[in-house]
C-alpha cells in the first residue's frame, strides 16, 4: 500500500509523467485499412456491378490513391468505368478530403469532384464524404465504413437534391 501511495505521490509531482489534456484521435490510421488490392461489389445506380480497387501511400504518405476499375466493359474493352480517388487528412481543419476523379466526368477539375469529410467520435470508422456544386449546396454523399471485425470496407452513396437523398449506391469491398 505504501508503494502505491509514493507512486501516486511521484505521478503528481512530476509533470512529465502527468496525462495531457485529451486530444482528437489521430483518424490517419483508419487510412492504413483502406491500403490493398479489393474486390468491390455491390449495387450502384441500380445496376449489381463488381470492380478491382487498389490503394497505396504516395507522395511521402500524404495522400492515399485508390484505383478503381469495373469488371464491365464497354465497346473497345475499356471499363465501363475508371476512377482515381485521393484522400489525405488536414490535422487543422480535423478533416478529410477527397478528390474523385472518374470516367464518367467531361475530365473538368470541378467543385463537385472535391469532398470533405469531419472527423466524428461517434463514428470513429466512417469517413462521410460531402460533395458540394460550386454553389455550396450537398450534391453527393459517399459514407465509407470500415468493419474491423471482417476487414472489410462499404461505401454508402447518395445523391442529394433540395436537401433530400436518393440512395444511389451501396457496395462492400472485401480484401483480394
Amino acid at each position: 500500500m505504501m508503494q502505491v501511495a509514493m507512486l501516486l505521490a511521484a505521478l503528481v509531482a512530476n509533470p512529465v509523467a502527468r496525462a495531457e489534456p485529451l486530444q482528437s484521435a489521430n483518424p490517419l490510421p483508419l487510412l492504413d485499412h483502406l491500403i490493398g488490392r479489393w474486390v468491390l461489389s455491390g449495387t450502384i445506380a441500380g445496376k449489381k456491378t463488381t470492380h478491382k480497387v487498389s490503394a497505396e501511400w504516395i507522395l511521402n504518405h500524404g495522400y492515399v490513391q485508390l484505383h478503381e476499375l469495373s469488371r464491365e466493359k464497354v465497346a473497345g474493352g475499356r471499363p465501363a468505368y475508371e476512377a482515381l480517388i485521393f484522400i489525405s487528412f488536414d490535422s487543422g481543419a480535423d478533416e478529410f478530403s477527397c478528390l474523385w476523379l472518374d470516367s464518367t466526368t467531361n475530365s473538368a477539375f470541378t467543385p463537385e469532384g472535391v469532398g470533405h469529410a469531419k472527423v466524428t467520435k461517434e463514428a470513429p470508422n466512417a469517413i462521410p464524404f460531402v460533395f458540394k456544386d460550386s454553389a455550396g449546396h450537398v450534391t453527393f454523399e459517399n459514407t465509407f465504413v470500415y468493419d474491423q471485425k471482417s476487414n472489410s470496407w462499404e461505401w454508402i452513396m447518395a445523391n442529394v437534391t433540395d436537401d433530400k437523398k436518393k440512395p444511389f449506391g451501396h457496395v462492400r469491398l472485401v480484401k483480394k
